[in-house]
């Protein structure tokens, strides 16, 4: 256990990052257990703390007598300072124990630009960087999370992936680690690493060869031994029901990114938005009952205390029950000053009547996302969405009293001109004036946030190429002259940020050196802007004679391998390039829950089926 110097805390901003003991943590006594977890997310404890999965492997693996979970999240630079100075090495929460004396040190993987700060907090705890480098004696160090998908850029640095869903696989992986240990760590890491990889959904670079053809795409990945499988599937939850969620999750000491109830509704959507990785990760829809959610609501109110549960999903609006789920919600909890609110809506899901359920005990704000700018583009997303369906939505949000809306949307999307970019002014101009008709007054205000696309692997547009930061910029520009009423409020992304993000989203294993540079020269926190070093990673390029323009930026054939091809969604190949030559082709694919089924081959690959209560008979 670590004792920590009062005058070291006093010295760093937000010391409650780092001392523990909150409301609803779980501490063990590790000579009890079997196998110790540490959940890790590299990122400062306000993020770390605000993720719902690993909210909710924490409350599963702490259910186990024979495990106990310990949270870990990156230090800030000033005490990451502290640490060094003092050698003081990387601890959990909960114990204070060194994080390289656990057992399995788990990352939930939710960016691409947080890879840096993995390496940065293996060592800070002491563990080499390279799985290559590591004994039985050191920790397994696992991936989780939506990275994974392509794992193959932080390939070198993990023992394992996780591929989909975490509820069970955790505890299969549990119980291998267990028992390997129980055998005496029997034939060594490798051992325990051939182990692993028969579980479903479980990765293990290690055991697989990648070949490169001269034009430098890659010619092939496969396995280099018996165990592991030719392609790894993802694990997904058949029936939400049935599994553990996080009813009592950890009360931090202080501000945290979502400091609230989150109320996971149902997992997967498919609309079919051709941009949307999760849409794709997450599939099929699997919807909780209204009785579990209003079971769980009064849970997590009697275990936490919070006045507010958000409603979180891809697409909250989209739950099958949602206005009687809200109504209930309300009236049982609304006496205890508890409000119900949606993250972000679709703009052809709002009702006056759903508005009005929403702000029965208090007001929040709204937010929809219409994406794109014009129609056209839009259909080339498939996103499903008319301007008439925005008009419509703020309509009936400014009727029921909100002024300020919030608009997400997309730029460098395939196909995208400046018609559509000046589109979203557009947009916006309307909303204000839409304002006006309503209630007959000026004064609302408009939020528009625009991100940089990045073409994501298992998506139709993973063979698109990529903006270069330059055009974003420029667009960005654009769009801004653009927007010159005081009443539009306009954010956007770093363009260089996005780019180098769109290289990592779709690179192959030997962007492992180049992160293992740009880390020693001082990269890491590179999603916040005031330590985002571009230069430091453009010189990590060259130092590995790597152009980053050829993961970003260059467009791909229908038939070049992906250096993710051994890591299925589910959802076939097939299948996503059908639909970015309907996307190509502006041509709409409906809602299999609401019309014929696409043809995605997720259910019969998973042997998984839709739940939808609200089409239950």
């Amino acid at each position: 256990m670590i004792t920590l110097d009062p005058a070291i805390l006093n010295r760093v901003i937000k010391p409650a990052r780092y001392t523990g003991n909150e409301w609803n943590s779980v501490k063990k006594d590790h000579s009890t257990v079997a196998v110790t977890v540490a959940l890790a997310l590299p990122d400062v404890y306000e993020v770390g703390m605000s993720n719902l999965g690993l909210k909710i492997l924490y409350q599963i693996l702490n259910n186990r007598t024979d495990t106990a979970a310990e949270r870990v999240y990156a230090p800030w630079v000033d005490m990451e300072a502290e640490m060094r100075t003092h050698n003081i090495p990387l601890y959990t929460l909960e114990s204070l124990k060194p994080v390289a004396e656990f057992d399995i040190v788990g990352f939930s993987l939710q960016y691409e630009m947080s890879y840096s700060n993995v390496l940065n907090m293996l060592d800070l705890a002491g563990i080499p960087l390279l799985a290559a480098e590591r004994d039985e004696n050191e920790p397994l160090i696992v991936g989780g999370g939506p990275c994974t998908f392509n794992a193959e850029p932080a390939a070198d640095f993990f023992d394992c992936f996780i591929l989909g869903e975490g509820e069970e696989i955790i505890e299969d992986m549990v119980e291998v680690v267990s028992a390997w240990k129980q055998a005496n760590k029997a034939d060594g890491r490798l051992g325990l690493l051939k182990k692993l990889a028969q579980i479903e959904g479980m990765y293990v670079p290690s055991l697989y060869d990648v070949t490169y053809n001269a034009d430098g795409t890659v010619a092939q990945v496969v396995p280099n031994c018996a165990e592991a499988s030719f392609v790894v599937t993802k694990r997904v939850v058949k029936d939400l029901n049935t599994v553990e969620y996080a009813t009592r999750p950890v009360l931090p000491y202080l501000d945290i990114v979502h400091d609230r109830i989150m109320l996971e509704l149902f997992r997967g959507c498919t609309r079919g938005c051709r941009f949307c990785q999760a849409g794709v990760l997450y599939r099929p829809v699997r919807e909780r009952t209204p009785e579990t959610l209003l079971k769980i609501a009064n849970e997590l109110v009697d275990s936490t205390g919070y006045s507010e549960i958000s409603l979180t999903s891809l697409s909250s609006a989209d739950y099958s029950c949602l206005p009687d789920v809200v109504q209930s919600l309300v009236d049982e909890l609304k006496d205890q000053g508890v409000s119900i609110s949606l993250p972000s809506l679709r703009i052809d899901s709002f009702s006056i009547e759903l508005a009005q359920k929403l702000q029965q005990v208090r007001k929040s704000g709204l937010t929809f996302a219409p994406e794109a700018g014009t129609q056209r583009l839009r259909d080339v997303i498939n996103k499903g969405v008319t301007e008439k369906n925005l008009e419509d939505a703020v309509s009936a949000a400014f009727a029921a009293g909100w002024s300020t809306v919030k608009l997400y949307f997309m730029m460098g999307l395939p196909t995208e001109t400046d018609e559509d970019v000046l589109g979203i002014a557009k947009l916006a101009y309307r909303v204000l004036e839409i304002y006006k008709q309503v209630t007959g007054r000026r004064g609302a205000k408009v939020t528009i946030s625009v991100a940089c696309f990045v073409p994501k692997p298992h998506t139709p547009f993973q063979w698109f190429g990529q903006d270069m930061a330059a055009e974003f910029e420029r667009k960005q520009r654009l769009l801004k002259a653009e927007l010159r009423d005081r009443n539009i409020s306009f954010n956007w992304h770093d363009a260089r940020t996005s780019f180098l993000e769109g290289a990592f989203a779709r690179g192959d294993r030997r962007l492992g050196q180049v992160l293992l540079t740009a880390w020693q020269n001082g990269a890491r926190f590179d999603g916040w802007s005031e330590h985002f070093k571009y230069n430091v990673w453009i010189e990590a390029f060259k130092a590995a004679e790597i152009d980053p323009h050829f993961y970003a930026t260059r467009e791909r054939t229908i038939d070049e391998v992906m250096p993710w091809d051994h890591l299925s969604s589910g959802a076939t190949k097939v299948f996503l390039a059908r639909e970015y030559l309907n996307a190509i082709g502006e041509v709409l694919t409906s809602d299999c829950r609401r019309d014929q089924c696409s043809a995605c081959g997720v259910c019969p690959e998973l042997d998984v089926k839709v739940i939808d209560w609200g089409n239950k008979a």
